[in-house]
C-alpha cells in the first residue's frame, strides 16, 4: 500500500440527462469539494467526448495529479477510454477509476435526493481506492497467428476465408462428415430465391482447396487451455471406418451396403445408407461409415463396402484420435437448430406425419431431396392441394416455449409459400401469424410478392392441430374479425423456433457465458458484439442469437477482422489486475488451486525443498477474485482490490 497521499481529480459527467437528469451534479461537485481531499473537483456535460477528454488531459497535467476518478457510466463501456486518456496525461492508466454514477445510480431510482446521495458515496469509495492503488504494467505475452473456427456453416466458412486470405493459417473444425451446415439443407434462399447450394458450394470448395485452411470434419472439441493468442485445444477426430487418403468418393460401397437408416440430412424424411455421404456436393466428398448402425461392427456380419471398394479404403481398425492444436484464436461460428419438437404437443409435431417444421420443408422443395423437388406430403406422397404455414411456433411464446423473435421465420414462410404456389400451381397457401416483420432490403418487397401471388395471411395464433381422415385440421383465432377460423389443409408447415446449437457445456468447456436461451453473449451488444469478454474468443453467425444468412456472413467477416487485429502484432498485453501471492503468509495449502476457474496456480517447492507456496502463472490469471475469497490466511491479494483497499473503500461508503 501507498503511504504517501495521491493528488487525485474528479471528473463528474453529466452524460446529458442520463446521469443530470437524475443526480443533482452540482450538488455533488460541492460535497465532494467539501468532504474529501481530492485536489480537483470539475463536472463536464460529456466527459467521453473529445473536449471532455482534453479537459481531463489539461487538468491532470495542470494540477500535476497522480489519480483520477471519472463518475461516468459503466467501466465495461468507457473504462479504457479514460485509462488511455490518463496515461496520455503522464499518470499511470491503472490510478484512473471509474464510479459508475449512471448504471448504479441514476438509472435505477426517480428519487433524486437519495440518486445524489448515493452517486457522492460511489464517488468518494473509489478516491478512497484510487489513494490505494498501484501503478502497473500490463503483462506481454507472445501471439501464436493461427486460427481455429469452430463449426463448417457459412459464417464459420466466411471467417476461416477472411483470416486465411490475409496470409494466417486457419483450422476449420466440424463435427459433420461435410462442412455446409444448414444453409446446404436450403432449397432457395430469401429474397432473391438464389439457389442456395448454387451460391454455398463454390465457397465450401473454396475453403477446402485454400492453401491457409485445413479442414478437420467429424470432429469435436475435447478441451481447451491457456489464454488468448496462445491457446491449446484438444480435438477428437471421430473414427470414419474409412482411409480418406484413398477414398474417391466413388459411392461404389453405397450402392452395395444393404442397411438402411433414417437420413438426418433430410430430416428424417428418408433414409440413407449406413455407408454415407451426407450429401451430394459434400465436402469433404468422403464416405463415413455410422458405427453404431454398421451390421459388421455391431454384429460382425455383411462387409460388402469392404469387399466391393476398389481402393481398398474400408478401415475396420479405424480409433477415434485425439489431436492437440496450437492456436492465437477461435471463433464460434456454432449454429443454430430447432425447437424440440416435444414442446409443441398443441402442434402435433412430431405425432403427426404431415405437419412437418420449416428445414422438413425445405427438404421436400429441394432438388436433392427425398421427393427430388416435387411437393408431396410425408405421409403418402401426395401432392397437397393445400398448405397451412404457422409462424412462431416456439417464438414468441414466453409461457410455453422461447420469449424472442427467431427472426428469420416470416421472411422464410414467405418463401415457402411462393415456391409452394410455384411448384403447384393450383395450390393454396395459408398463413397464420402475429404480425410480419421484414427488417432487411427487399424484405418488405419480397413480402408483397408473396401476397400479390395469392397467399392468403390470417392474423391470429394457432390453438390446436390434429388429424381428421387424411386432412390436417388447423384451429386458430382471426384476430382482425374476431373469429374463430377452422382450416383444412393437407400439409402443415411449422415455423419453429431457432435455438442454439451449443450446449451448455460446450460453453463450460470454452468458459464462455450464455444468456438464458443459452446463446453466447457478446462483450457489448454494440460496441463489441462479436467478441466475448473471453479474450481471443469471438461470435460468428447464430452462435450469438438467431440471424439469417447476410447477417450471419457480415458478423463472420466481422469476427474474422479482430482475430487479424489480433495476429497483426508479435506480442499482446494482458491486464496487469491479477491475484498475486505474499509467500510469507502461503502456506501452500492449494485451497486457492482447486477454486481457480482459469488454471492460473501450482503449487512450488522453494529451494531448501521443504516449504512449498503457490505460484501465480499471471497470463492465465484474469482477477475474478476467488483465490482471494477463498485463502483462509490472505495471502491471495488482488492487486489494486486487497482487502485493506476494500474495507475503507466499504467504510467510506457506509458514512
Amino acid at each position: 500500500m501507498k503511504s504517501e497521499k495521491k493528488r487525485i481529480g474528479v471528473f463528474v459527467c453529466h452524460c446529458g440527462i442520463n446521469i443530470a437528469g437524475v443526480v443533482n451534479v452540482p450538488e455533488v461537485v460541492k460535497r465532494l469539494k467539501e468532504t474529501t481531499d481530492a485536489a480537483v473537483v470539475i463536472d463536464h456535460q460529456y466527459c467521453c467526448s473529445d473536449p471532455g477528454q482534453n479537459l481531463i488531459k489539461e487538468t491532470i497535467q495542470k494540477e500535476k495529479l497522480d489519480g483520477a476518478v471519472i463518475a461516468c457510466c459503466s467501466p465495461t463501456l468507457h473504462e479504457n477510454t479514460f485509462r488511455k486518456t490518463a496515461a496520455r496525461a503522464g499518470i499511470n492508466p491503472y490510478n484512473c477509476e471509474i464510479a459508475n454514477i449512471r448504471e448504479q445510480c441514476s438509472w435505477v431510482t426517480e428519487d433524486k435526493e437519495k440518486a445524489t446521495d448515493k452517486a457522492a458515496k460511489i464517488i468518494k469509495t473509489l478516491i478512497k481506492k484510487v489513494q490505494y492503488d498501484e501503478p502497473l504494467t500490463p503483462i506481454s505475452i507472445p501471439v501464436t497467428r493461427k486460427a481455429l473456427v469452430i463449426g463448417g456453416g457459412v459464417a464459420g466458412i466466411q471467417a476461416a476465408l477472411d483470416i486465411a486470405n490475409t496470409g494466417y493459417p486457419v483450422i476449420l473444425l466440424e463435427k459433420n462428415p461435410s462442412i455446409g451446415g444448414k444453409m446446404s439443407m436450403l432449397s432457395e434462399t430469401f429474397p432473391t430465391l438464389d439457389c442456395s447450394q448454387c451460391i454455398l458450394t463454390p465457397k465450401m470448395v473454396e475453403a477446402k482447396q485454400h492453401p491457409n485452411i485445413t479442414l478437420m470434419t467429424y470432429s469435436e472439441i475435447d478441451s481447451v487451455s491457456g489464454y488468448i493468442g496462445n491457446f491449446k485445444v484438444k480435438v477428437r477426430q471421430k473414427a470414419r471406418y474409412v482411409d480418406w487418403d484413398k477414398c474417391t468418393g466413388c459411392d461404389i460401397c453405397v450402392g452395395k451396403c444393404p442397411k438402411k437408416v433414417s437420413d438426418e440430412f433430410n430430416c428424417g424424411l428418408s433414409e440413407r445408407k449406413v455407408v454415407y455421404k451426407m450429401f451430394p456436393q459434400s465436402v469433404p466428398n468422403r464416405v463415413v461409415i455410422d458405427a453404431p448402425n454398421c451390421l459388421y461392427i455391431q454384429k460382425g456380419a455383411c462387409r460388402l463396402c469392404e469387399k466391393h471398394c476398389p481402393f481398398n479404403a474400408i478401415k475396420w481398425n479405424d480409433k477415434d484420435e485425439i489431436k492437440e492444436l496450437e492456436v492465437g484464436a477461435i471463433v464460434l461460428a456454432t449454429g443454430y437448430e430447432l425447437l424440440d419438437k416435444q414442446r409443441l404437443g398443441p402442434y402435433g409435431f412430431g405425432k403427426l406425419k404431415n405437419v412437418v417444421d420449416g428445414l422438413q420443408f425445405e427438404r421436400i422443395l429441394s432438388a436433392s431431396g427425398p421427393f427430388m423437388g416435387e411437393v408431396k406430403r410425408p405421409s403418402d406422397g401426395k401432392v397437397p392441394e393445400r398448405i397451412v404455414f404457422v409462424q412462431c411456433a416456439g417464438s414468441r411464446d414466453p409461457e410455453n416455449a422461447m420469449a424472442y423473435c427467431s427472426k428469420i421465420c416470416c421472411m422464410y414462410t414467405a418463401k415457402q409459400a411462393i415456391l409452394y404456389k410455384h411448384r403447384v400451381h393450383q395450390g393454396e397457401a395459408v398463413v397464420f401469424y402475429i404480425d410480419v416483420r421484414t427488417g432487411g432490403k427487399g424484405f418488405e418487397e419480397f413480402y408483397k410478392r408473396a401476397t400479390d401471388e395469392g397467399i392468403l395471411y390470417i392474423r391470429g395464433k394457432v390453438s390446436k392441430i390434429f388429424e381428421k381422415g387424411d386432412k390436417v385440421i388447423v384451429w386458430g383465432a382471426d384476430t382482425i374479425t374476431g373469429k374463430k377460423v377452422e382450416v383444412e389443409a393437407d400439409l402443415v408447415v411449422l415455423a419453429t423456433a431457432m435455438v442454439p446449437a451449443a450446449e451448455k457445456s460446450f460453453a463450460q468447456l470454452m468458459k464462455l457465458t450464455q444468456d438464458e436461451y443459452g446463446w453466447f453473449t457478446e462483450a457489448h451488444p454494440k460496441l463489441r458484439p462479436v467478441e466475448t469478454l473471453a479474450g481471443g474468443f469471438f461470435l460468428a453467425g447464430a452462435s450469438q442469437g438467431p440471424k439469417d444468412i447476410p447477417e450471419a456472413v457480415s458478423q463472420a467477416s466481422g469476427a474474422a477482422s479482430k482475430v487479424i487485429i489480433l495476429f497483426a502484432s508479435d506480442t499482446l498485453e494482458h491486464a496487469p489486475v491479477i491475484a498475486g501471492v505474499d509467500e510469507d503468509l502461503c502456506s501452500g495449502c492449494g485451497v486457492c488451486i482447486d477454486v481457480c476457474p482459469y488454471k492460473a496456480r501450482e503449487i512450488q517447492v522453494k529451494e531448501d525443498g521443504k516449504k512449498k507456496t503457490v505460484k501465480v502463472i499471471e497470463v492465465l490469471c484474469e482477477g475474478c477474485g476467488a483465490c482471494s475469497a477463498a485463502c483462509p490466511v490472505g495471502a491471495a491479494q488482488q492487486k489494486n482490490f486487497k482487502d485493506k483497499q476494500i474495507e475503507d473503500m466499504v467504510k467510506v461508503g457506509l458514512e
